[in-house]
């Protein structure tokens, strides 16, 4: 049996402890200062309000304040926060953690660098870190929902790393009948696809919203436009991939997690809205203002690829849904989906 330390208890961290109580480990489960009452609802009675499913019996709920604690003995340190909480994570989390523990994150997302680089958390956390410390940083891509995770649904994910001997022992600490766990140890091509298609997920949902507009909400849906949008965002996503030296094979975890992500959540319901016709900051003020991962990162890349085409290295006509997702969000256009732009002559 392992101790497994979760910080963040969203729901995707919270939803690991699913795969490692059912594997016998012992699970801590530290909430950020973010997560106040779901430790005080889980210290309670084992029920995550935000899940809204009770979390297996035997996990040790604690608050932030009892990081160190937590971490203290712990064999897997799994980092739980959104893309928003990294910077926190590598502040107040990782000096806490002893040297070769490894560290696997859930989130998804990229950094983008001044000169058109993007770069993964597991490579901008190392960076961060003291040299002398010796930790191995992973993480997870493929589609998964956190809710189907908690319900035991059949699930295929990969984690990716730089140590293949880390990966194996990661893989045998978790996996369950229902868990299912490649490796790769390509992390710049599995954590790339995992960050781009949430932007692409914002473009696919536009539809959605388009035909709502034409035909009134709850009408049938049209699914044509839904399929040709996602197909254009697997070949912006396969060039992007290419672009930044990840394997080709990854965009089979891109395309997973993009369909699973549009079926549902804010980065749909955002979509749908400005589909409808609502401006990004009528949509954003609707959802009450909330932070979304897509926008993030959305704004991050096409800032990246512009900066790239500036240096000739890049030509943003290659990416033109993602160069309109980026002007209805930083230009407040209005959707207008640029379909002859995506027409191909394969002569």
């Amino acid at each position: 049996m392992a101790i497994i330390t979760i910080v963040g208890a969203g729901m995707m961290g919270s939803a690991m402890s699913f795969p490692a109580r059912d594997n016998g480990h012992e699970v801590r489960l530290v909430g950020t200062h973010l997560d106040r009452e779901i430790i005080n609802r889980v210290r309670k009675d084992g029920f995550h309000p935000k899940l809204q499913r009770s979390l297996p019996g035997g996990i040790k709920a604690f608050q932030i304040e009892e990081l160190e604690g937590a971490i203290d003995g712990a064999d897997l340190l799994i980092g739980g926060v959104s893309s928003f909480g990294v910077d926190w994570f590598i502040e107040k989390v990782l000096p806490l953690a002893h040297d070769r523990i490894p560290v696997l994150s859930v989130t998804k997302g990229l950094k983008d660098e001044p000169e058109g680089g993007l770069l993964t958390f597991p490579h901008f956390m190392k960076d961060k870190m003291s040299p002398d410390k010796d930790i191995s940083f992973n993480a997870i891509g493929g589609p998964c929902t956190s809710y189907e995770l908690a319900d035991r649904r059949d699930s295929a994910v990969v984690f990716c790393g730089e140590d293949p001997a880390v990966l194996k022992d990661l893989k045998k600490m978790l996996t369950t009948s229902y868990y299912h766990i490649s490796l790769s140890t390509d992390v710049v091509g599995v954590e790339s696809a995992a960050a781009l298609k949430n932007a692409y997920a914002l473009g696919v949902s536009l539809a959605v919203g388009l035909i709502e507009r034409e035909k009134g909400i709850e009408c049938r849906q049209a699914y044509n436009p839904q399929a040709a949008l996602f197909g254009q965002a697997l070949r912006e996503m396969g060039h992007m991939l290419r672009m930044l030296g990840g394997g080709s094979e990854n965009i089979v975890y891109g395309g997973g997690d993009l369909y699973v992500t549009i079926f549902g959540g804010r980065t749909r319901k955002l979509g749908t809205l400005l589909g409808r016709g609502l401006s990004f900051h009528d949509a954003m003020a609707k959802l009450e203002g909330i932070t979304l991962e897509s926008v993030a990162i959305t704004k991050r890349v096409a800032k990246a690829m512009y900066r790239r085409q500036e240096l000739g290295q890049a030509d943003m006509n290659d990416l033109p849904l993602l160069k309109h997702v980026y002007d209805i969000i930083e230009n407040d256009v209005s959707v207008a989906i640029p379909w002859k732009a995506f027409e191909r002559e394969y002569l």
